[in-house]
């Protein structure tokens, strides 16, 4: 009986809503979320990059990942969220989501990879989750920001 139990990998992710969608976001990158704030623009910046924000004496700069996916821009509103990323120690950078649903640990039994030929944008997604009744999208945060 014992040998039938499998070790599964299980990762946390924050599940945020963008544009009625579900992506989810590793929860390892993630440093900190905060309520939407004034930002400053940047000239001369990509068109998805809002600008930066000041975080405890912190510079950051925020990036609309609406605009990055090619959706209809931000609708700022009491639930609308900036999630700061934190892919090493030295850089930090803020992502707008339109709202921070949950934290949910899913298994590898519970992700199907995404097929990179459907996924052409650079490989924004790593895999979609079932959870509950739903989907979620996960991200492939690092291809998101670096690209």
């Amino acid at each position: 009986m014992e040998e039938n139990i499998k070790s599964l990998e299980s990762k946390q992710y924050i599940v945020v809503n963008i544009d009625k969608e579900q992506f989810g976001i590793d929860i390892k990158y993630i440093d900190n979320i905060v309520r939407m704030q004034r930002i400053t623009r940047v000239p001369k910046a990509q068109h998805y990059f809002k600008g930066v924000i000041n975080l405890r004496g912190e510079i950051i700069p925020v990036m609309s990942i609406r605009l990055k996916f090619g959706l209809e821009p931000d609708d700022f509103n009491n639930a609308t969220r900036i999630i700061i990323i934190k892919l090493d120690a030295q850089s930090a950078i803020g992502i707008i989501v339109d709202e921070v649903k949950e934290v949910v640990t899913l298994d590898e039994s519970m992700i199907s990879k995404v097929n990179t030929e459907l996924d052409e944008k650079n490989n924004y997604l790593i895999g979609v989750g079932k959870h509950g009744d739903g989907l979620i999208s996960l991200l492939n945060i690092q291809g998101v920001i670096n690209d």
